[in-house]
């Protein structure tokens, strides 16, 4: 055992997300940490690294621990470095360091002195710091940062990159336990394929939150917060799947049995009361009895009965028999309500013809594309990050809208339909909408687009997008967690009808059941799709012809 954790409670404000939470991480194994957004998954990591101490319970660490996890904050950095940041995040790097630098100039004859400095040049080869910074520049050169960002600001970063930092840092790391939230979001499949080879050679045990469900084919174990609690499924994703659809088939056969026998038992508190009246002396005792013990199971049959949360993935359920599904459909957890509707005809006329195109700014970063795109058809862009994958969509999208694109067209055509609409979703989303109420933006947008919108129209979105109608419509989008952020994206894309949808990495920051509901939204869904995702189940699902975007051939000397 490295940590355990027990009987662990936690409450945010009013909400509640932990009662009696019991969670062990064994050494060596690989752990995902799974659920809906918002249901708590971050906040344990923290109470593991202890960062977070507001929680009542009991945590256990193996002596001596050494817990590293990546950051999702990065403030007060000030000029600190790339490698400056991962070099001084790694355990014990910065004391052996400042030992091994300094002590040759002040530690004279002192005895003591010269066993700690030796002492400092053993542990530092034990951890292999002499060779760290070649290291962690070979790590840096994998995510593509190149030397100018090694060398550069950390805080001048994008976002993605800080991720692939915080992921090189744990990489590098002799941890006994690496906690990392999100790895794979931003990464393109090189990077995400080393990575994933990274993670199962790893030799220290390692907590993973993540809905990429490539990453939990290769995890030992699944832990799912659910309902205040901790379950856990040994195996990886698919017989987590497994698991799950006979533990919640199990749960709902309990519920059901837990429903009936409070409602028996309401009849015989009924029964008893109205024999009671109709009965005098020792028989009205006898029922007054009677009542009152079904009572005191009535009452205690209810504090105990809590509705489980239930989710079984299509796949699964598809296997079951038909009262099985009945049964579960009558007790399923809430999901997003995705209404991809597009206004128009199932006609296969062409929407977009992309000839010969090539795009950049100072020069092309790709030539010679082609493809066309018909309604109903499906297209993936696939490319390594920074080779104009999102540079080609923004030019269609200008093109769309008749208005010049930001990079310079080299050479081709994009031509599109007169009828075509429009639906993106981003992976940013618009600075403009961050410090405006959920409500209010979801408002802006649908009359950007001339589309009619009122409050009750406002209401029912958000409802259908699991929000709370009243209380979330008037956060600030910029206080929204990632998964919620991703469904206002959702929200915005498909607010006019668009009769193509352009999704750019759709299945970051949703959980499982949103991605599910997504991608069967996309089944439905009856205009062009043209997208961008480095999740292969998601593309084995959502399918079409893939597009491959690459840097041009370097041209030989004559």
């Amino acid at each position: 055992m490295l940590i355990s954790l027990q009987n662990i409670a936690k409450t945010i404000g009013t909400k509640n997300l932990y009662d009696g939470l019991d969670v062990t991480i064994n050494p060596g194994e690989k752990v995902g940490l799974v659920g809906r957004n918002g249901i708590g998954k971050t906040t344990l990591l923290g109470i593991m690294n202890g960062t977070d101490t507001e929680f009542t319970g009991q945590i256990d660490k193996r002596r001596g621990l050494i817990i590293v996890s990546t950051s999702q904050e990065h403030h007060g950095l000030g000029d600190i470095t790339v490698l400056d940041y991962i070099l001084g995040n790694l355990p014990n790097y910065a004391d052996l360091h400042h030992i091994i630098s300094t002590y040759p100039d002040t530690m004279g004859d002192d005895m003591a002195l010269i066993e700690t400095y030796t002492d400092a040049l053993t542990r530092f080869g034990e951890l292999g710091y002499y060779d760290i910074e070649e290291r962690a520049k070979r790590e840096l050169e994998a995510f593509q940062l190149e030397p100018k960002h090694w060398e550069g600001k950390f805080e001048n970063l994008s976002g993605g990159q800080k991720r692939f930092v915080e992921l090189v840092k744990v990489t590098l790391s002799d941890a006994d336990l690496a906690l990392i939230d999100e790895p794979t979001n931003h990464m393109d499949y090189v990077a995400k394929d080393a990575f994933i080879e990274w993670f199962e050679d790893a030799q220290q045990a390692i907590v993973v939150i993540t809905h990429d469900r490539d990453v939990l084919g290769t995890v030992d174990r699944i832990i799912e917060i659910k309902d205040h609690e901790a379950l856990s499924f040994k195996g990886n994703y698919d017989d987590y799947l497994k698991q799950n659809g006979s533990t919640t088939m199990n749960a709902v056969e309990q519920y059901e049995y837990d429903q009936r026998t409070l409602a028996n038992l309401r009849k015989q508190v009924l029964e008893a009361r109205r024999k009671k009246g109709m009965s005098g002396g020792d028989g009205a005792v006898r029922y007054r009895i009677m009542e009152e013990r079904f009572a005191r199971q009535y009452d205690d049959l209810a504090k105990k009965i809590k509705k489980p949360t239930f989710w079984i993935d299509a796949d699964q359920l598809e296997t079951m028999q038909g009262k099985a599904v009945e049964k579960y459909d009558r007790y399923k957890a809430k999901n997003i309500k995705i209404n991809a509707k597009t206004g128009d005809d199932a006609s296969r006329r062409v929407m977009l013809t992309v000839s010969d195109l090539s795009l950049g700014y100072g020069e092309p970063l790709f030539k010679d594309i082609n493809f066309t795109l018909a309604v109903s058809e499906r297209i993936e862009f696939h490319g390594r990050n920074g080779v104009g994958k999102s540079t080609l969509v923004k030019a269609i999208r200008a093109a769309t809208d008749g208005t010049p694109a930001s990079s310079k067209v080299f050479a081709g055509t994009i031509e599109v339909d007169q009828k075509l609409r429009i639906g993106v979703y981003e992976q940013e989303i618009d600075e403009r909408f961050m410090q405006m109420p959920l409500g209010d933006a979801i408002t802006l947008i649908h009359r950007e687009h001339d589309v009619t919108v009122n409050d009750q129209r406002v209401r029912q979105l958000l409802s259908d997008y699991l929000f709370d109608p009243t209380g979330d419509a008037k956060l600030p989008i910029t206080h929204l967690s990632g998964g919620q952020k991703a469904r206002f994206q959702l929200i915005a894309m498909l607010c006019h009808q668009p009769n193509l949808l352009i999704l750019d990495e759709p299945t970051n920051h949703l959980d499982l059941p949103s991605i599910e509901e997504l991608e069967k939204a996309l089944e439905r869904y009856t205009g062009a799709v043209l997208y961008i995702s480095h999740d292969s189940y998601f593309t084995r699902k959502v399918g079409g012809e893939v597009v491959e975007i690459a840097a041009p051939a370097p041209v030989e000397a004559a």
